[in-house]
């Protein structure tokens, strides 16, 4: 596998883990949110990931060392919204509960630290793989 390729194997981990990075602060800005423009409560988003080749030979055989990630789609969550009596509340409706996303703030957190550890090993792969190919390189001045 050559350099170029290694390096968009880690660059497309990064890229796909900031936009789950993304994602997780949508959900956590809108934990609360029981409007939405679509009606109704925010619904929690979940990034999709697929593989991708970094191959650039028509029809080579797919090899795991050659794959990369992509977010093709972020994904609604289809639960159910949380149901909170509260018959004040200008969003409750007419038995009194207001519907609220169901975004779990614990869940979404560890999520982060997952993705961030992702983002910096992605991150150092990609800085071993640079500093390999300057060594490289300088080897041959």
């Amino acid at each position: 596998m050559d350099i170029f390729k290694s390096l968009k194997v880690s660059a497309s981990g990064l890229s796909a883990q900031r936009k789950w990075m993304d994602t997780i602060a949508s959900n956590l800005a809108n934990a609360k949110a029981t409007r939405t423009p679509e009606g109704g409560p925010y619904k929690r988003r979940d990034p999709v990931f697929m593989t991708e080749s970094v191959e650039e030979t028509p029809g080579a055989a797919p090899n795991a060392a050659r794959m990369g990630v992509q977010v093709p789609q972020i994904a609604l969550d289809q639960s159910q919204p949380n149901l909170v009596f509260e018959p004040g509340n200008p969003d409750a409706n007419p038995e009194g509960y207001v519907a609220y996303p169901n975004v779990s703030v614990v869940e979404e957190m560890a999520n982060m630290v997952t993705a961030s550890r992702s983002y910096e090993a992605n991150l150092q792969s990609f800085n071993a793989f640079k500093t390999m190919a300057t060594r490289t390189l300088d080897m041959f001045r």
